[in-house]
This record gives C-alpha cells, structure tokens and sequence, in this order.
C-alpha cells in the first residue's frame, strides 16, 4: 500500500501489499507525518508566541525619531524592554505596554554623549594654581548635571592620569548613575594645576598606554593639555601612547608665546582620528583656525580631509563666536559638540549641552546636524560603537525635546552674545530603560489615578 498526504492535507491509498504489510506500513506513514506537522508547528509556535508575549515595558508614542547612525528621521515610537530598544517603527501597538508615554510634538534621539567634561569631583585642595579638576571642587559629580540636559554618556577629559585613575574609578565611575568614560592625562597625576602639566617627566607613554589596556572600553582615550614650552614634546608622547593603546589621542593647545604651529599639529603631529579640542579659540598663545579677516585658513580643511576631528570644547574660555560664526559660513563645521563642563563653564556661556546645541542651530546648522554631532559622530570618535544609536538591542538610552521658538540670547566663552529664535529644551532622558529625567512628568501617572 503507498500513503501520501497532497498540499491540501487529503490521503491517497493503494494496496499492494499483504494486510498485515498494510497496517503496518499504514500506521507507520501517519506517524511519521503526524509527528513531523507536531515538530513544525512547535518550531513556528516557539517563534510566534514569544513575539506576541513581549512585554514592552516603556513606549514613546508619536514623537519625531532623529537617528543618524540608522538613517532615521521621521514620526516613529520608540519600545523599550528590559533595558533595551526592542523597536522603532511607526504605529506599535500599546497593547503590550506596562507604560506609554505621549511624545507627540516632541524630538526622540538617542542618548547624548558629551565627550569632554571634568567630573573627578573631590574635597582634595589643590596646591598649585590650576583649574581644581583633578579630585577637587572644579569638577562637578556628573549625575547631577548629566540628564537634566540629555547627556546619558559622559566623557571626563583629562581630569585623572595614570597614577590616580583608579581612585577616579572607585570614586566618581563606580557610584554614577551616568556612562562616565575616560581620556586620561598623558600627565601621570592628571589636571593637578598648570605648573604641573609642564612636567615632563610625569608625562610616561609607556605607564599611561598600560592604564590604558587595564580598562579598555572604559578608558578611550589620551589627553595632551596646558603645556606652555616651545615644544611638542607631550603631544608627541600623548600620541605614543595611543598608538600603543589604540585610542585616540585629544590636544588642548597652546599657551606658549609666540604661539607654536596649528599647521604643523594637525598635519605633522595628530595621527587620523586625533581631535582638536577647543575648535573655535584664538588667543595670543594659541593659533586660531580662522585668521584676522575672518577667512578659514586653509590648511584647516587639508586637516579634515585627512581625518583629524574637530571637538567643540566650549569650557569658560575655549569658544568664541568671532571664530565660529564665521567658520561655519565658509563650511568648517565641528565634528563633535561638547561641553568642557566644570564648575566655571556651566555658570558662564556654556550652560549645558543643549544650549550650545542650540547654539549651533542659531548659526546654520539643522537639529540632524546637532544631533549627529552629540550622538554618533562622538561614539565612533572614542570607538565606542555600540553607544549613540537606537538601534534594536542597543542599550536604552533615548533623550526626548522640545524644540521652543521665540526670542533668545546665546552667549559665547567671552560674553559676547547672539539673538537666536529656536531653543532646544530636554523634556526627558532614558538611561538603560530607566526614566533619570522628566521635565513636566510625562512618564509619571496622574496623582488621582
């Protein structure tokens, strides 16, 4: 007897056979069959039902997603689970949401990173004159400055070196609620005053590249800063360092008179992928990119097409509109915005990372471009990809605005000002699925409910 199943699940049956033959034959087939339709739609079943099971455990409804890693930028919602983005796309159902949250007028984007900030907060006094960055009082303890401004990331620049970035660790890392990171000092004690960032024999390439490979990911990079000599000795070494370490290296620069070469730093000395920080600055010892008759100066674009990167580093003295105003006219935009935050700049000018985001889109550049350079452009920047996008699996860190209109005043590091008609305004940061900041209460019930 031969037994077939057609598409359409009917049987065919023909005897050939002895009885006996038959049934066994017979019920030999429907087993087989039987069993092989079980395994495969317990194969489809294990795959349905856990997607019709997820539990989505926050939803940003009807918001306007911005992800440039992703192409993004148009109306999206945005489900979190588990400390992860479960999905982006239009119109999820809420059916399976433990929390929605009504983002309609608002701008989604991934969590900020601002990479270059003190945060080696401490009550160590400082012995020398100097900025009180490294453990002291001029840098500020980050989650208290991070999130109500849309930073989930943070990145201290140079604050600790070598010999204390284990304290730096055990002390501000470890007890932060914020992704602090860290460039280290190619200075061993770090941001101790401006006396000591002239010793050179603390500055160790070799030390500070070990350091370096004890905590990778966590440690991105190496910071060369306030040396005043004739000389480029610590760049040299800070760039030792991270061609051993595979890191990046960051140059604060200048302060020798007359001040030494920006053309020779950035075609010479930076390797691609090395930053400038303090983009838009010129003082009497520290050549600017923009010359006296406001025109780019042209070894400034050889630089980028190079691949050196171009940070912002706003600070309380480290950005000026005569510079910046005039460079973003001709083209030379910053790759990355940050803040240089500390305990003078957040006072001043600076005030966060979403003023000077707004800053920039007062003088020409879009709400994609600012987002790009606080998200993606610094992730990949530290090598540290996996940070500044929301894609599915990624970490939940999402930063929710209000893009305000009317009359504004931007200031400068020198207290000079601009009039500006749009302000971008933090309405709620997500650190790891977790609401950390929520300007009006959206993601909390009602008090009567």
């Amino acid at each position: 007897m031969n037994f077939s199943f057609s598409n359409n699940h009917s049987c065919h049956i023909s005897d050939n056979g002895s009885p006996t033959e038959t049934n066994h034959r017979l019920a030999t087939a429907v087993f087989s069959r039987l069993f092989s339709c079980n395994l495969a739609l317990l194969f489809i079943l294990l795959l349905v039902i856990p997607l019709q099971a997820q539990q989505i455990d926050l939803l940003l409804k009807g918001g306007h997603v911005i992800d440039p890693k992703n192409e993004i930028d148009a109306p999206m919602d945005v489900a979190i689970a588990d400390g992860k983005i479960l999905q982006v796309s239009e119109n999820i159902s809420a059916d399976n949401a433990r929390r929605v949250i009504d983002a309609t007028g608002l701008y989604v984007t991934p969590g900020l990173i601002d990479m270059h900030a003190h945060v080696f907060h401490g009550t160590e006094e400082q012995t020398q004159s100097g900025f009180e960055i490294t453990n002291s009082f001029g840098s500020v303890v980050p989650d208290g400055f991070t999130f109500r401004s849309g930073v989930t990331t943070i990145v201290d620049a140079g604050s600790s070196g070598w010999r204390n970035f284990e304290q730096f660790k055990k002390q501000t890392i470890d007890n932060s609620q914020t992704r602090v990171l860290a460039i280290i000092s190619i200075v061993g004690h770090g941001m101790l005053g401006t006396l000591h960032a002239q010793n050179l024999d603390d500055m160790n390439p070799v030390a500070t590249a070990f350091k370096v490979s004890e905590h990778p990911g966590l440690i991105v990079g190496v910071k060369k800063h306030h040396y005043q000599g004739p000389d480029f000795t610590p760049v040299e070494r800070a760039v030792e360092a991270g061609e051993i370490a595979g890191v990046p290296v960051m140059v604060d620069f200048g302060g020798h008179m007359p001040p030494l070469s920006l053309e020779t730093l950035l075609m010479e000395k930076l390797r691609p992928g090395d930053m400038l920080t303090h983009t838009f600055y010129s003082s009497p010892r520290r050549e600017g990119g923009v010359d006296d008759n406001g025109r780019v100066k042209p070894f400034i674009f050889d630089a980028k097409e190079r691949g050196i990167l171009f940070d912002l580093g706003h600070g309380a003295g480290g950005f000026q509109w005569v510079q910046a105003i005039p460079a973003v006219e001709q083209g030379f935009l910053p790759d990355i915005l940050s803040t240089d935050l500390y305990y003078r700049s957040m006072n001043g000018g600076m005030k966060d990372i979403s003023n000077i985001m707004s800053k920039f889109m007062n003088i020409g550049l879009s709400l994609q471009d600012v987002v790009l350079r606080t998200t993606w452009n610094p992730a990949q920047a530290i090598q540290r990809e996996d940070l500044g996008h929301l894609s599915e699996g990624a970490e939940a860190d999402v930063s929710v605005f209000g893009l305000r209109e009317g009359d504004f005043g931007f200031m400068d590091a020198r207290r000079t000002t601009i009039r500006g008609t749009r302000k971008l305004e933090p309405e709620l940061t997500i650190k790891a699925g977790r609401v950390m900041w929520d300007l009006n209460g959206r993601a909390a019930p009602m008090w009567d409910e």
